[in-house]
């Protein structure tokens, strides 16, 4: 009988602790915060960058680069794996393929367009047979990061190979001489700061990183714990504010750069040499300007405060490569329309990035207008009806910025276009309008001496 009821106890006690660790479960703890265990799943991995930095800190930096790269690239496949399982092998045959197109191809423009064309149509492939019409957490989403990253690095590396007065003073700081090993392009392609979401940087940037350079003091650990943690501070600030407002915290937020900035200006890649008063600048990761995001009134000043690396990558690898088709405007629609596709094949993605496209153009124009007049520019000028300016500038801002994203946000045909025609397409409608109508005002505001100077 004893033992009878103390196998009852024991069954009793194993069932409670099975309870208690379904209880524990990442899915169980992920529900009560309103999140999926992948978004969970994702913001612990984002974390984990913090320690591993600590350690790389304390016991690898300066050390044999071959370690440096074994423990970025053993950290990161860890992370990927965590994350995704066995389909880790999607980044790991891209990057294999990746160093074999450049060994093979050598520095030719043949191995630029190879890359671009297997990258893009892997991540695009990848897209059309995940895609649903939510966000979801899988794959894709460090493997668009990793496009662009191997992408940049077939073009830096065709870059070494062309005479230096030839290359831009930017390419010349790109521009790759040397022959990247198979372990370099790994340890750069899963550095554990930024494989999941980013930032972007170059592998030049990443190698000064493994030589020990990126740092303030010379010959020595850098300074950058304070800095790191600031940038963290910032990321809880807004990931707490938003959590306060809002029922449920959502799979975008976690998706935020300040976590990750933070990793890279701890290991030291975030230095950005010194400015003019010798203080170390830890920005060179830093993926938005916060206080620029939350006051500039344009769209303008939005787009270069947020998403800066990414931005950055495509002015440099993209825009500012289409130079020989001799249109800026053309080369600017293009970079959006490959932005929209390298976001994804959703609708949505073609249809914000066409308004923005659209917005730019009109706000440049307007700006351009309200400089040329002198009636428009003196009315500008009067200091006391700044803050009315402001307020307005601020309000169609904020509130075309979130007609854009809404397509964005929605993904799918159907979504975005019920709540656009709920509205009337009042976006569109605006922007259009000024577009066509901006012109004509022009020539009545504008004196024709304005106009002659300015075609001088």
């Amino acid at each position: 009988m004893a033992s009878a009821a103390e196998g009852d106890m024991e069954a009793e006690l194993t069932r409670g602790l099975q309870w208690g660790f379904q209880d524990l479960s990442l899915n169980k703890l992920a529900t009560s915060l309103g999140a999926s265990e992948q978004a969970l799943r994702l913001i612990i991995s984002i974390f984990l960058g913090y320690p591993l930095a600590l350690f790389y800190r304390r016991y690898l930096f300066y050390k044999d680069s071959y370690l440096i790269h074994l423990f970025h690239t053993f950290t990161g496949l860890s992370i990927a794996y965590y994350n995704f399982g066995t389909q880790l092998y999607h980044s790991l045959l891209c990057i294999v393929l990746q160093f074999l197109i450049l060994r093979l191809m050598g520095r030719t423009i043949t191995a630029v367009l190879t890359t671009f064309c297997v990258q893009m149509g892997y991540l695009l492939a990848g897209y059309y047979n995940t895609a649903t019409g939510t966000y979801d957490i899988k794959w894709t989403m460090p493997h668009c990061v990793l496009t662009l990253k191997l992408i940049g690095l077939a073009i830096d590396y065709y870059d070494g190979g062309k005479d230096q007065k030839s290359l831009t003073s930017e390419q010349q700081i790109y521009a790759i001489r040397g022959v990247p090993s198979l372990l370099e392009v790994a340890g750069f392609s899963y550095f554990y700061g930024a494989f999941l979401v980013g930032p972007q940087f170059s592998m030049n940037h990443y190698m000064k990183l493994v030589r020990g350079e990126l740092t303030d003091v010379p010959g020595k650990i850098p300074n950058s714990t304070i800095p790191a943690l600031r940038r963290l501070a910032l990321g809880l600030v807004y990931l707490v504010g938003y959590t306060l407002l809002s029922p449920h915290i959502t799979e975008d937020y976690l998706l935020s750069d300040d976590y990750e900035e933070g990793v890279c200006i701890l290991t030291g890649l975030g230095f950005n040499d010194f400015d003019e008063y010798g203080a170390a600048k830890w920005d060179a990761c830093a993926n938005m300007k916060v206080w620029l995001f939350e006051t500039n009134p344009r769209f303008t000043g939005t787009i270069a405060s947020f998403n800066i690396n990414t931005n950055a990558w495509v002015s440099r690898y993209f825009f500012k490569r289409l130079k020989f088709l001799g249109n800026k405007v053309l080369s600017q629609g293009l970079s959006l329309l490959f932005l929209a596709l390298w976001h994804g094949l959703h609708s949505g993605y073609l249809v914000c990035f066409q308004m923005e496209f659209l917005i730019v153009i009109v706000e440049r124009q307007a700006a351009s207008l309200i400089r040329d007049s002198p009636v428009l520019s003196r009315l500008a000028s009067i200091t006391v009806l700044q803050p009315v300016y402001y307020l307005v500038q601020q309000t169609i801002h904020w509130l075309f910025m979130g007609y854009s994203m809404t397509a964005f946000c929605l993904f799918t045909w159907d979504k975005w276009m019920k709540v656009y025609k709920s509205i009337y397409f009042l976006g569109h409608v605006f922007f259009l309008s000024l577009l066509f109508i901006l012109p004509y005002v022009r020539k009545v505001m504008v004196p024709r001496k304005e106009k002659l100077k300015k075609m001088e």
